[in-house]
């Protein structure tokens, strides 16, 4: 196994659109809706409540539409509302993988196929990557009201139903088996998986985060954060750990079908079991990869079975 060290991170990815502060005038302007959010800072300087899940949601919508063309975006109430440039890096950091077996030049194009595990209502990883490198992405999710949203968003955006599609993975005990067809291949995966191990894990990160906003509540009243997010989103048994575990175990049965796997680990103190997991199916390359938004740390971890001849090959 080949391990890679992490990089050193310090700021977005030099393609991330969404370099220095939000431009509210020019987000305005292709959002108009956004302006009853804005808020002035002490230093008299545009922004939004952060805390607000209404607010995060115009912002959203007003990025999507300015940098990746999407005209309608909207989630549930209570359903994960991501950052989008961190999810952006991620994208492209991935695309920087594809391209180490491509002579260093970015794939584009419906011919790369990435999959999305857990795609989730708001379907952020696919309206990026198609948008940036119009990639061919399925996206699966356990929860069939965040499939049925994230369909009501490929439905109202002309050109994505023949880009996007879902699939429905039936079992909680799965992550590829059942999900798969034999025949077909993927570049890549991407995961974002459930951070925590508990409920009630999730909702004492929530209030953690809520006094971190400046904010409280009442102890009656559980923290509604301005992200959301649903029990699958934010919690299984044994947390991301033993997620991220499981998915090491069965990338081992589709390794022939999937290029490189990927996913998120959001917790540093999970990295080391990770990795000894990765050695202990002796992945034949392994990537960990630190990603920063201001003093928000976050990274990803990617491994494949596949050789260097093999990748090249692949990409031909």
């Amino acid at each position: 196994m080949t391990l890679h060290q992490k990089n050193s991170a310090s700021a977005l990815h030099p393609r991330n659109r969404h370099q220095g502060r939000y431009d509210f005038g020019l987000l305005i302007e292709n959002s108009p809706a956004l302006a009853a959010f804005v808020i002035l800072t002490p230093n008299e300087e545009p922004s939004i409540d952060f805390a607000d899940a209404a607010s995060v949601k115009a912002l959203n919508r007003a990025l999507l539409k300015t940098f990746y063309g999407v005209e309608q975006w909207d989630i549930p109430p209570n359903y994960l509302c991501p950052p989008i440039p961190g999810r952006a890096d991620y994208v492209h950091n991935l695309a920087d993988l594809l391209a180490e077996s491509r002579g260093g030049v970015i794939p584009h194009g419906l011919a790369v196929r990435i999959l999305d595990i857990g795609v989730g209502a708001n379907i952020i990883y696919p309206l990026i990557g198609h948008a940036e490198y119009g990639w061919q992405f399925v996206g699966s999710d356990i929860d069939l009201q965040a499939l049925n949203a994230a369909k009501s968003i490929i439905d109202a955006n002309t050109g994505l139903a023949s880009a996007i599609a879902l699939r429905h993975q039936k079992s909680h005990e799965h992550i590829f088996a059942g999900l798969l067809y034999a025949d077909e291949r993927f570049d890549l995966t991407m995961c974002n998986p459930p951070f925590h191990a508990s409920a009630e894990e999730a909702a004492s990160s929530s209030q953690r985060k809520w006094r971190g906003l400046g904010k409280s509540r009442p102890r009656h009243k559980a923290p509604a954060l301005n992200f959301g997010g649903q029990s699958n989103e934010l919690w299984c048994n044994g947390g991301e750990a033993r997620f991220v575990r499981r998915l090491i175990e069965e990338s081992v049965q589709v390794r022939k079908q999937i290029l490189w796997f990927s996913t998120l680990v959001s917790k540093e103190s999970n990295l080391p079991d990770v990795l000894y997991h990765l050695r202990k199916v002796r992945a034949a390359d392994v990537r960990t990869i630190d990603m920063a938004q201001g003093q928000k740390k976050s990274r990803f971890v990617a491994w494949t079975f596949h050789g260097l001849a093999a990748r090249r090959a692949w990409g031909q």
